[in-house]
Parts: C-alpha cells; structure tokens; sequence
C-alpha cells in the first residue's frame, strides 16, 4: 500500500541513519521524491532545498530507522469496535513509530475467506495511516479441523496462516497446512503451547502460581508442541513461525533446527523480557497473557535468544480489552495487553542496559518481521516507499496510559520509567504523526 500521490520532494538530513537490513549506521540524509519514494540515502545526499523546491526537515542528530514492522496484532474490527477499530489502531500504531502491521484473523467473523480479507483492506485503505495487511485463518472458524482456501487466500493478500491465540493441535492438520501453504510461499504461525497441559491453567506453574493458589501452565507445554511440530516441517519443508516464544527450551529447540538448516522462524513480545511471573502477584489481571509470564530464568533466555538472533522479531502482540473484562477474578479475566504504543520503548530497555545492541533491536522491530512476511518494509533502500520513524533515543519519561490512543488501556506497564520515544512518524513520505503536534493539540 503506497502514497500514490503527487508531494513536494523533501529531504530528513543530520540524521544518525540506521538501518541494520542494509548494514547502514551513519550520519546522513534520506531524500524521498515527490511519490513518497526513497531517492537517495546517506552522508553524499547533497541538495539545496531552497533552489530544488525541496522539503527540509533536520533532524538534529536523532536517530531515523526504517518505520516499524508489527507482525502480531488483533484488531477487535469486525465484531468487537468497542475495544478497537482499524482507525483507533492506526492512530496507536504510528504512535508507536509502526508503519506496517499484520492483523489476525481472530475477529467475529474470522478472517478464513476472502470476503472478510477484502473487507480488512478496503477499511485499511479508507483509514490510509498504516499499513495493514492481514493473516487468514489456517483452519475454518479457528476450530483446527478443516483447512481455508490458502490459495485464493494467498491471491488475496494474506501474508501467512494462523490460528492465533489457539494452537493447531492436530499433526495431521498441522502436516496439511504446512504443505499447503508452502506451495503459495506462506508461513504457518504457531501458537506453542500444548493445549491439554494448558487447558485449565491460567498463568506459569510454579513458586508463584503455588503462593497464589492459581492453576499452572507448565513451561514444557510449550517445546511439547515446538519439538512435535519441527518433525513435520522435516517431513514438508513448509515454513514455520513460532508465535510468542517464551521459554528456555523452546528458544534451545528452535536455535537446534536453524543450525540443522529448517526454515523456522520465531518471534517474541516485549512483555516476555521486560516482566516476570511475579508481575501476576496481587492477582494483577493485566498482567495476564497468553502464553503465560514465565520464570525469571526463561525471561533471561528470551533476552539471550534476542542477542544471538534465535529470535527474529519483536511483535507487539497488542490485544486490546475492555476495563471490565480484564477487572474480574484472575481465571475468569481476559488474557491479552495492548503494545503498539510501548513496544519500541520497551525494547529500547534492553539497549540501555547493554543486553542487545541498537542494530538487533532495530533488525528485531524492522527487517526481522518484514522478511518472514514477504514484505517490503522494514529497510531504506532506494525506490521503496519512505516509511520512517525518528526517535530520540534517550528521551526518559514514563509509560501513562491515559496518553494512549489505543481504545483500550490493559497495560501492565503503566507508570514504568522508560528512555527514548518517537518524534516522527512517516508513511509513504506524509507525515502521520508528530509528538510536538500531538503535545500541543493535547494542551489545548
């Protein structure tokens, strides 16, 4: 999806370029043209605004990396508007410094035709802030039996098969599904986490679900179905995605089947290494995810896994709930947090505190999800659309809620010191969103 229209060309200069897919981490200029390309990067881009009739915008030195690429988001449009829409979704995701996101099929009605596709991008279209596209169902109602249409599907737009939050359980499905979309280039997402183990657990087994008397979720449940699944990609050299990870042993699963060459692929959320179990103390329900908070161990291990490139992406997993369906006994709350608007910050934490450098972290929120969806973003490169963020990265604040424009505000994070922030956020060359804008609008 694209500008598409006729723009003064400008120019972003004095800018620290990084962009970890080209190898780019230089002070320099990005000059876009007047279709919202880019047509020129780097310290050589000379030009003379005022003769050129050329757009400047200086960036004082800040950082501008290529816009963020979310490959894990629930939408709420259709059926659940109340929680969000495509539109209050887009107003957080450029927020957020996204510019590109993936929605899943998990609304009322599921996405698993094309119908329900087509609907997903006409109303992305008419909103025009992000880039959305959007996964369909693997299996029909989300119920893990009978296969979608992954070819008309896949004709469609859709950018990969899931069953979101619900794991395809069956093997044989699972060996169907995988087959079946590596004919049209699709990756199958897995939700990892044996769901008999799950069934009536609530959040991680162990000290603190004893303590609080809840019902666990072993961390096993999770490389159960991981180790299960990465035979039958053996067998049909289907591409695989593993949502979500969260675990120890399922990150040393999937750095086993790289190194023997399988085409898997994982991702994880901020929520997995900025908290612990023990952020569910006091019965804390928006602290309630899916799969669960892990051991203090495990959160070390998705940290490692982000460092040496084990995991590819960092998602969002933004889930958008009502106050009144996360306010309830912690088994009967919803699990889910919203994460556009946290996820560079939060991210950002593990560069300050030396754990991953800036160009994993950076690769992990652009490139890394933008190559397992087949999507070209998530890079400067010359003829591509100028999709940018301009962060100032050691901007310190706090997470506040009440500043978020999601519609929704189930986030265990609020009140949370962080450093850095999005100033800028362009799609296609239009500025969509501009922090001193918004600060000023919100005085007002």
């Amino acid at each position: 999806m694209t500008g598409g229209t006729s723009q003064r060309p400008q120019v972003f200069r004095n800018a620290r370029l990084l962009d970890p897919a080209n190898g780019v981490d230089e002070t320099g200029s990005v000059l876009v043209d007047e279709a919202g390309k880019i047509a020129a990067i780097g310290r050589d881009v000379v030009v003379d605004p005022i003769q050129q009739d050329i757009a400047a915008v200086d960036c004082q030195g800040q950082l501008l990396i290529p816009g963020l690429v979310d490959m894990r988001v629930y939408s709420r449009e259709p059926g659940d508007e109340h929680m969000e829409t495509l539109k209050s979704l887009s107003r957080s995701a450029i927020a957020g410094g996204v510019t590109s996101l993936a929605c899943m099929p998990n609304t009322d009605p599921v996405i698993d035709d094309v119908s329900l596709l087509q609907f997903i991008q006409r109303r992305a279209q008419s909103v025009g802030l992000v880039n959305i596209h959007a996964y369909a169902a693997a299996t029909k109602g989300l119920h893990g039996r009978e296969l979608t249409e992954y070819g008309l599907l896949a004709e469609n737009g859709a950018v990969g098969f899931t069953d979101g939050n619900r794991t395809l359980a069956n093997p044989l499905v699972l060996r169907r599904a995988l087959s079946y979309a590596s004919l049209f280039k699709r990756p199958i997402i897995q939700h990892p986490e044996e769901p008999t183990l799950a069934h009536d657990g609530v959040m991680n087994e162990g000290e603190v679900a004893t303590r609080l008397g809840l019902a666990g979720i072993p961390a096993k449940a999770e490389v159960m179905i991981i180790e299960r699944d990465l035979h039958l990609v053996e067998i049909t050299n289907g591409r695989y995605h593993v949502a979500n990870i969260s675990t120890a042993e399922g990150i040393a699963a999937i750095r086993r089947a790289k190194a023997n060459g399988l085409a898997v692929t994982c991702d994880t959320a901020p929520h997995y290494f900025a908290l612990n179990d023990g952020a569910v103390t006091d019965y804390r329900t928006f602290a309630k995810v899916s799969p669960p908070l892990r051991a203090e161990a495990d959160r070390l291990a998705v940290i490692d896994g982000l460092s040496d490139g084990t995991i590819d992406a960092i998602a969002s997993d933004h889930a958008p709930h009502s106050q009144d369906s996360k306010r309830l006994p912690f088994a009967q709350a919803e699990t889910g947090v919203v994460g556009l608007e946290t996820l560079l910050p939060l991210t950002l934490e593990l560069v300050h505190r030396g754990d991953v450098s800036l160009a994993t972290a950076i690769a992990a929120l652009t490139a890394g999800p933008a190559k397992i969806l087949g999507l070209s973003a998530g890079r400067l490169k010359v003829g591509d659309d100028a999709d940018l963020t301009l962060v100032n990265l050691n901007h310190a604040g706090r997470i506040d809620v009440a500043n978020f424009r999601s519609k929704s505000k189930n986030s265990p994070f609020n009140g949370r010191p962080i450093e850095g922030r999005v100033l800028r956020t362009v799609r296609a060359g239009v500025l969509v969103y501009d922090r001193l804008a918004d600060a000023r609008l919100a005085e007002a």
